[in-house]
């Protein structure tokens, strides 16, 4: 924000010779510049206070704010302790599921007398069922592919290698698999990676052969990916998010779709509406749920719902701000969207529609009163968001008249999450085919996690039928039951 100052004479003397209406604008100018810095220091105040609870910000950006000192045991008191809740059923652990061997452990010899002549009939025993690692959880295996003649015709046969091996590979498609997962869900970096093998497996596997795995890997897995992103374009509800990538130190943008039982990121170059058309069309006929971000308004869509979350965050830092009325403003609205929280979590719960309904037509005018009310009170940044809520109370409150589709966009934001820890992690892509493949495996990653599928057997799966032309008997569509 330029500010200009009003044009002063240099001297006193030259001030004293000005007629009393030249100073008098003088005056008026100082005053309006004096107010313009005062609205700027309260804008950069605002930035200074803003956290995860009243913006977009995520809660580790909080940690340099915390305070070292413990705060007092009569705030303790007031939050939830950790643990299990008074009425919580609790849960027993039963143990491992299967038992792969049996070991019998007998004694070696009596402590009391050094002996070991045991009677011939057994005491007692104890069993104790114990996950631990192999003695060599990677191991070198040779296959020597024999070559035969038929006796009836004379075809040359060689012997069929097991699903798991590809010709030409040196490493295993299960093990291939799990590099990738380790590389993108457990986030370790290439040389991580090789001390990996080195630790678990006693191998030396090159930077190079570790780079061309994730490359097979998510060439195995494209063409999956492309039938869900032409699967997504039908739907009728989906969510969207986006976060920023570094592609060799250039900002470009991850985006991501998800819905029940998948997730689609995608690489973009822009933040832009040609990024969500690609992904979308020109038009969407479902319902998109996303942020008031600039590209979701306008877009042709069924309909829209926006996120309630961003908005009380919204509301919660008016509430902070100093100017008068805009701590009872902002708290207003704050307990009115928690109210709507609530309500759909009970509408979720009971799935009581009629008790749902009339309460979402009393609220809608509540609303419409509030906001009301509190026009005429309301600073620049609460005009800003009461002037949304009146020009866009269809995408705001769609939830109201519509309960199937929630209030808030978590479900993108909580898939977006692993791609933006692993953009802190390893720091972005160092190429743009870097950047897809991170998106395509990430879309395999957070789909089959959310299908409830085992995400080491679908890449394995991907790479052994691909290695035959058969990827057409794998697909990452959600099946509903």
């Amino acid at each position: 924000m330029e500010i200009k100052p009003p044009a002063i004479p240099n001297s006193f003397e030259a001030l004293e010779l000005q007629p009393p209406s030249v100073l008098a604008n003088l005056v008026v100018q100082q005053q309006q510049v004096i107010e313009q810095l005062i609205g700027e220091v309260e804008r950069l105040k605002s930035l200074l206070n803003k956290d995860s609870q009243t913006s977009s910000k995520p809660p580790s950006s909080d940690l340099i704010r915390r305070s070292e000192k413990k705060k007092s045991k009569e705030s303790d008191s007031q939050k939830r302790k950790p643990g299990g809740q008074p009425g919580h059923k609790g849960k027993t652990r039963k143990g491992m599921a299967r038992v792969d061997r049996y070991v019998v452990v007998e004694p070696q010899s009596c402590p009391s007398c050094q002996r070991n002549d045991w009677e011939s009939r057994d005491c007692s025993t104890r069993s104790y069922v114990v996950a631990q690692l192999v003695e060599h959880p990677i191991e070198i295996v040779e296959y020597q592919q024999k070559r035969r003649v038929c006796h009836h015709c004379g075809t040359l046969v060689g012997g069929e290698l097991p699903e798991n091996i590809i010709a030409g590979q040196d490493l295993s498609a299960n093990l291939q698999a799990m590099l990738a997962w380790l590389g993108h869900y457990g986030h370790l970096s290439y040389q991580k990676q090789q001390e990996w093998l080195r630790e678990f497996g006693n191998i030396e596997v090159s930077l190079g052969t570790l780079e061309a795995t994730t490359q097979r890997v998510a060439a195995a897995v494209t063409p999956q990916v492309n039938q869900l992103k032409e699967w997504v374009k039908t739907q009728p509800h989906v969510h969207a998010d986006e976060s920023p990538w570094l592609v060799n130190g250039v900002k470009e943008w991850m985006w991501v779709l998800s819905g029940y039982g998948y997730s689609l990121f995608h690489a973009g170059d822009t933040r832009s509406r040609a990024e969500l058309e690609s992904l979308l069309g020109q038009s969407f006929a479902g319902v998109l749920s996303s942020d008031d971000f600039s590209v979701y308004n306008g877009y042709q869509v069924a309909a829209q719902q926006k996120c309630l979350a961003h908005l009380r965050r919204h509301f919660q830092q008016v509430a902070r701000l100093k100017q008068p009325h805009q701590k009872g403003l902002g708290q207003a609205f704050v307990e009115l969207i928690d109210e709507a929280f609530a309500k759909h979590r009970q509408w979720r719960e009971t799935g009581e529609a009629s008790v749902y309904a009339s309460w979402a037509e009393s609220f809608k005018q509540r609303v419409t009163e509030a906001i009301e009310t509190w026009s005429g009170r309301a600073g620049h940044a609460a005009g800003l968001l009461l002037k949304s809520l009146r020009h866009k109370s269809q995408q705001w409150w769609y939830f109201l008249d519509h309960p199937q589709v929630p209030p808030d966009n978590n479900r993108a934001e909580r898939s977006l999450r692993l791609a933006v820890t692993k953009r802190k992690v390893a720091g972005g892509s160092r190429s743009w085919s870097g950047f897809e493949r991170s998106a395509t495996l990430l879309s395999v990653i957070q789909s089959c996690r959310a299908q409830g599928r085992n995400v080491i057997e679908f890449l394995t799966q991907a790479l052994s039928l691909g290695a035959r032309q058969c990827s057409n008997q794998l697909s990452l569509i959600p099946v509903f039951k």
